[in-house]
């Protein structure tokens, strides 16, 4: 491409940093805008559930690249600005007033926004999503001692802010409608973990329950449980997942099922239009289709995306990568867990834990506690080293650096 191509990105997250970066890494001289409808510059979202939210950091160590870079890239920020429409048979994006920018190429990063709950009294004061820096700083006031913090949703965003409100002083309760913790991406021998070490740390935790009504005069300050309890609470966190922010993509004619659909190369069904991050439905290498919400899938596709709006062609792999940080513990899941037909647990060393997964004969993934070398290791074989035995590595007894060479 040259210096007339104009390159756009809309979505100031993960995603649309590494496509900007990745896009000039790779040669691209022309024009490229990043437009981001908050105030900051691109910032990752794990912190905000973690050292944001307890006050052990600020919103610059969260940044994806550091404000500068972008001006030293040659990339034009467009921050806090919204884009109102896309008018692709004319290659425009059209801001909200109403003033339109050309592209040549366009990478929709849009992200996803939280599920909202449909629920009497949801919208009084102290009642609260996690998504957005102003979120989790809103957040972090109400979650210190004597507050008495009600959870709606027992997934990993729901138990990562359990934690953190048990770590301020606050008495928590999490309410999961599911029968275990995390049901929905995590396999039941972690559930149990999870629910084991929440409960060892006091947390009240509601499984096959949930939330009829929040009530209360000028703020929430009562929660009606679907078994007919009341609960006297200062603030709620409601975290039932996210949807994918595909307004834009389905009003400009994109093909939106589950997120913007997308081909391997992260292109949509309209040619000069991409799509990346937790917004991209997309078909991996292996013709299955899915969409990913994780910190590692949003910088992948980021980068994958930039390479691709250049012409070259990418493969994504079908190995994500997502951990999770609960009261100093690290919990990281790799690949393909929850679909499995048989589990190998390896033995313990010290505070570690490795299970890993199999279909068949195959290893197709793992979780690891407190294993990050490990779960690393795993990740690398999966992706491009031999077939891992794991019934020989079990067999052997020895330290999975050392079993895996077998």
């Amino acid at each position: 491409m040259g210096t007339r191509e104009s390159l756009v990105i809309v979505g100031g997250g993960q995603a649309g940093a590494w496509a900007a970066k990745t896009l000039r890494q790779q040669g691209f001289d022309g024009r490229l805008t990043l437009v981001g409808a908050e105030a900051h510059p691109p910032y990752e979202r794990p912190p905000l559930s973690k050292q944001l939210l307890l006050g052990q950091s600020e919103i610059e160590a969260a940044y994806v690249f550091p404000p500068q870079s972008y001006e030293d890239w040659g990339v034009e920020l467009r921050l806090h600005t919204t884009v109102e429409s896309l008018a692709p048979t004319r290659s425009r994006i059209v801001f909200g007033d109403k003033e339109e920018m050309p592209y040549d190429k366009l990478l929709l990063a849009t992200g996803g926004r939280p599920c909202k709950l449909q629920l009497t009294g949801a919208e009084l004061p102290n009642v609260f999503y996690l998504r957005s820096v102003n979120d989790a700083l809103a957040l972090r006031k109400a979650l210190t001692a004597p507050a008495r913090v009600l959870v709606l949703g027992g997934g990993w965003i729901g138990l990562e802010v359990a934690a953190a409100a048990r770590k301020l002083g606050a008495a928590v309760t999490v309410v999961e409608a599911a029968s275990r913790l995390c049901a929905r991406a995590a396999p039941p021998e972690v559930s149990k973990l999870l629910l084991e070490l929440h409960c060892s740390h006091e947390v009240d935790i509601r499984l096959n329950t949930t939330v009829t009504a929040l009530e209360g005069h000028g703020r929430v300050e009562r929660a009606q449980l679907s078994d007919g309890q009341t609960l006297d609470i200062t603030a709620v966190v409601i975290g039932v997942g996210i949807v994918p922010v595909t307004d834009l993509a389905e009003a400009a004619g994109l093909a939106v099922d589950n997120g913007i659909v997308a081909n391997s190369n992260l292109q949509t069904s309209i040619a000069s239009i991409y799509a990346a991050g937790d917004v991209a439905n997309f078909r991996d290498s292996y013709g299955r289709r899915t969409r990913l919400e994780s910190w590692d899938n949003a910088q992948r596709q980021g980068i994958a995306a930039g390479k691709a709006m250049l012409g070259q062609t990418i493969a994504m792999d079908r190995y994500p990568w997502f951990w999770s940080d609960q009261y100093g513990q690290n919990v990281q899941m790799v690949g393909s867990v929850i679909e499995s037909e048989d589990r190998v647990e390896l033995p313990a060393t010290n505070a570690s834990r490795i299970i890993l997964y199999l279909r068949g004969a195959q290893v197709t993934g793992a979780v690891g506690i407190n294993a990050g070398r490990d779960i690393r290791l795993i990740k690398r074989q999966l992706e491009s080293g031999p077939p891992i035995d794991a019934y020989a590595i079990a067999k052997s007894g020895l330290p999975l650096q050392e079993a895996i060479k077998i």
